[in-house]
């Protein structure tokens, strides 16, 4: 069983914030219209000696939204059929709902006060995400409203690229192209690569921060941003 101390590193990593790996598939770009048709998270854990993994995994077939608007284009893309019974689909309120509250129960074990979007081009996810909990008339939305840590950002300043599927094999992990656009594979390879790339930084001695001597013999820390 876990310890409180092995809680406190997740905390301590991200002051206080609670990572949560998301992937999301659409029928369009706009979260305030475009239909929300898959959704998959991934929650992290920290164990005793620092390191970051997976943990569980929600993955679900969401219903369009009353209303909203499926374009062409997308559906073309992401080969989605959003009215094909096969998909078990449920609706976006049921699954909002099932994942805020595996969110907080995360939290609240690691000792967490606020949850943190962990995506491959992160803005377009946290969008859609945040639309649909406000349309599930959430009162206590646990994620941050604008803070995000974005895969695509952090590969091309570690590894040299942007693209999930290249990132993914720069930093050593296999990339199924052919899963690709499932929103539980993608997730799941956003999880993979987030995880190493926290893990290589602490492999590299980048983590914990190390205290340095100046010449006065006045002890600072090596702030990293």
């Amino acid at each position: 069983m876990s310890t409180n101390k092995e809680f406190n590193l997740l905390s301590d990593r991200f002051r206080t914030f609670y990572p949560v790996v998301v992937d999301i598939e659409t029928a369009g770009f706009n979260a305030k219209t475009d239909a929300l048709l898959e959704i998959a998270i991934i929650t992290l854990k920290m164990d005793a000696l620092g390191w970051l993994h997976k943990e569980e995994t929600l993955h679900f077939h969401i219903q369009p939204f009353k209303g909203s608007v499926i374009n062409s284009d997308a559906i073309a893309f992401n080969k989605i059929d959003p009215f094909n019974p096969l998909r078990g689909a449920i609706s976006e309120e049921v699954a909002i709902n099932s994942i805020l509250d595996l969110v907080n129960k995360g939290m609240k074990i690691q000792g967490c006060t606020k949850s943190i979007v962990v995506a491959h081009n992160a803005n377009f996810d946290h969008n859609f995400l945040m639309s649909a909990i406000q349309r599930a008339n959430v009162k206590n939305n646990p994620f941050h409203p604008f803070v995000t840590f974005d895969t695509a950002a952090l590969s091309g300043l570690v590894l040299g690229q942007t693209v999930l599927a290249k990132a993914c094999k720069a930093i050593g992990l296999t990339f199924d192209n052919n899963q690709a656009h499932s929103a539980l594979y993608d997730t799941l390879q956003t999880a993979n690569l987030f995880c190493e790339l926290v893990n290589r930084w602490k492999r590299l001695g980048g983590w914990p921060l190390k205290k340095i001597k100046k010449k006065n013999n006045i002890c600072c820390h090596i702030k990293l941003i």
